[in-house]
């Protein structure tokens, strides 16, 4: 069986924990998740990073720093994963769902003004597969009415917006997670660097940044006093244990280490099938990922386009007896159990599409070769030899 995912082990991870563990300090805040944020400071440019127990929990960060409060609306696109409006609902914002683009997943930019109201406080921009939504537009959009935008970058680890994002001009390449208020990440072991669980909360924006340590520090100043910039510390503002352990971050680090090992290879893979499966597209069978032009790819999944939720069961179904596992993704929002009598009765046809249509490919950094040529065989067997067109 091809697995959909398998977790990447560089061979240092165990060596880093012992170092954590023979440390004695294992709470959180040591010296593995000093090393790992300053490490994402110097390289992607955030102003500060704090490690996180999840991308859930930054998401929940940021919701508190962008102070929801009840009736407050922020807009999300229905195409993600619960965690994008969960954050939010629990500080009692009510969630305006806006359509994918008709051809890619990522927000519909060129929609979100008209759901804009005087009750609107935060934009959440998924970069849906690390592929950066149109940045510029959206930052004008939160500029023009005074909003917040928190980047939901939890599949975009070194990926880049390569537009500029002003009207100057002089930014040509921005880090994902960079540009908006508050980015937030995972480290979830399905992504391209991993912890097992994890995430963080990169701070844009440097007026959010004393607060963000304390609601990180379950409310208290500890961290100002660990610093010695006061002489004790208490319970001063909301928060909770978002921190992870030293075990989880000295992880990370040695998946930091080796990013550019791990990156390279998820991209000769990522292309690999590209090239497989092109024909096929080419004939309007299936669609595959649309370069938008303002992104680069960090190859966080490889998806494809069936033309229907028929074919696409039957394609699972088919690949799946072939010892292929490959599995599908979101369930709109908007229709959930949870929200859909919330939700304002607005269709959002191209959600509804990328949640019948789409289908996820195995993509691991040990996936080989021959494995690779294996799926795209079966895929055209599926399609050319019988005939589900």
């Amino acid at each position: 069986m091809i697995p959909f995912n398998r977790p990447y082990l560089t061979g240092k991870e165990t060596h880093y924990i012992y170092e954590a563990v023979n440390s004695g300090k294992l709470s959180g805040n040591g010296m593995f998740s000093k090393r790992c944020q300053s490490f994402f400071e110097n390289e992607y440019g955030f102003k500060k990073c704090l490690l996180t127990t999840s991308c859930t929990d930054a998401l929940e960060m940021a919701a508190i720093l962008c102070g929801i409060e009840f009736g407050d609306e922020v807009i999300i696109p229905s195409y993600t994963f619960v965690s994008t409006a969960l954050a939010f609902v629990r500080q009692g914002a009510k969630i305006i769902f806006a359509d994918s683009m008709s051809n890619h997943p990522n927000i519909d930019v060129d929609t979100i003004e008209s759901l804009i109201t005087s009750r609107t406080k935060v934009i959440v921009p998924v970069h849906y597969a690390g592929v950066a939504c149109d940045m510029t537009k959206l930052m004008a959009l939160a500029d023009k009415y005074g909003l917040l935008v928190v980047e939901d970058a939890a599949q975009a680890i070194d990926s880049f917006y390569t537009k500029p994002i002003n009207i100057s001009g002089n930014q040509k390449k921005s880090a994902l997670g960079s540009i908006g208020h508050f980015g937030c990440f995972s480290f979830h072991e399905t992504k391209n660097i991993i912890s097992g669980e994890g995430g963080m909360l990169a701070i844009n924006d440097e007026r959010f940044i004393e607060r963000a340590e304390v609601i990180w520090e379950k409310g208290t100043n500890r961290a100002q006093f660990f610093r010695g910039e006061i002489n004790k510390y208490g319970w001063v503002d909301i928060g909770s244990s978002f921190l992870p352990s030293e075990v989880i971050a000295a992880f990370l680090w040695a998946q930091i280490e080796n990013m550019s090992l791990i990156q390279g290879r998820r991209i000769d893979i990522w292309n690999r099938y590209y090239e497989g499966l092109k024909e096929l597209a080419s004939n309007n069978q299936i669609l595959l990922p649309t370069d938008l032009g303002y992104s680069t790819n960090n190859a966080h999944m490889f998806y494809l386009i069936c033309p229907s939720i028929f074919i696409r069961t039957r394609l699972i179904e088919f690949l799946k007896t072939n010892d292929v596992f490959s599995v599908f993704h979101y369930i709109s929002l908007h229709n959930s159990l949870y929200y859909k009598e919330k939700h304002d009765g607005r269709v959002l046809k191209n959600c509804d599409m990328f949640s019948d249509c789409l289908i996820r490919l195995p993509m691991y950094n040990e996936l080989t070769n021959e494995e690779i040529d294996f799926v795209v065989s079966k895929v055209y067997e599926f399609f050319v030899e019988t005939q589900q067109i």
